[in-house]
């Protein structure tokens, strides 16, 4: 028999095997405490899991590269694609590029305004937004939408078994869910950079001419003296690597889904801000590689 003492059963003694577990005042067994985790061990466990994240996300990319050159062509899926991601996110990127735009302007102006120097606003913004502003911020804003959108629908196709059924038919998924996604969000995500630029200048070109009277015919014409094709081609020689980014991190979420519709909002959670830590990564990576090479 199992000795007890006190209110509460036996005192927080173990049971021996083939006995009953203790039982607290509150007619609950006792459990035994989880073993404490050391900060170190939970850095090195969060560092195992991004290191299998990235072997899953760099076998997937080997497996679309691949799936790229097999028929059939899936031509309406990523035309479906392109205008789920392209036009789909031309409302939320011009808004964006345009009051970022405006927000800038007046950063400048007032900045340069202390030192008489209002005749460079123009070449100041044109620079920035051509090599900076308009790709990454339209990725990241951008970004977030498309990869969670792509990581909710590939996540519930997952998580019904529809994936499943896609290989029980015999085809891949990779070719059928993940390729025309990469493809569509390559394509478009140079698009609506070159769209947010022109957006996000006119923005700066009525602010400035409504608040600073600077005329916008100075402004554009001292903007297009600065910006070059190499500060062009510097900006939208990222988007295409942003674009393959946003895709393949939300397709991966969505394949990663389990435990039915908690399990689909966990991972756009974690698609969206998987997606701006690694655009913001390789901004820097991509800036310096451009900046060398122009």
């Amino acid at each position: 028999m199992t000795t007890r003492s006190g209110a509460g059963g036996d005192g927080g003694r173990e049971s021996l095997p083939g006995e009953r577990p203790s039982i607290t005042s509150a007619g609950l067994p006792l459990r035994a405490p989880k073993p404490r985790v050391t900060l170190a061990e939970a850095y090195a466990q969060h560092l195992l899991n991004l290191l299998d994240h990235l072997g899953v996300v760099a076998q997937m990319s080997g497996r679309t590269f691949l799936a790229l050159f097999r028929r059939p062509f899936e031509m309406r899926q990523i035309v479906y694609q392109m205008e789920a991601v392209g036009v789909a996110s031309l409302g939320l990127a011009s808004v964006t590029a345009i009051f970022i735009g405006m927000v800038m302007a007046i950063q400048f102006a007032f900045g340069l305004q202390k030192f008489g120097g209002m005749e460079y606003v123009g070449r100041v913004i044109g620079l920035s937004f051509a090599r900076e502003l308009a790709p990454t911020l339209t990725a990241v804003i951008v970004g977030g939408r498309v990869a969670a959108g792509m990581a909710a629908e590939v996540g519930s196709m997952n998580v019904t078994e529809q994936v499943d059924a896609i290989r029980a038919l015999g085809a891949d998924p990779i070719k059928k869910l993940v390729l025309p996604r990469v493809i569509a969000s390559i394509v478009v995500m140079p698009v609506l950079s070159f769209f947010a630029l022109a957006l996000g200048f006119f923005g700066a070109m009525m602010v400035v001419s409504a608040q600073f009277s600077i005329p916008p015919g100075f402004f554009l014409s001292s903007a297009l003296e600065t910006v070059n094709l190499r500060d062009l081609f510097a900006g939208a020689g990222k988007t295409p690597f942003f674009g393959y980014i946003i895709a393949i991190v939300g397709c991966h979420y969505g394949l990663q889904t389990r435990g039915g519709t908690e399990g689909v909002g966990k991972s756009t959670t974690a698609t969206v801000v998987a997606v701006s830590i690694a655009i913001l990564i390789a901004d820097f990576f991509l800036t310096k590689l451009f900046m060398s090479a122009f």
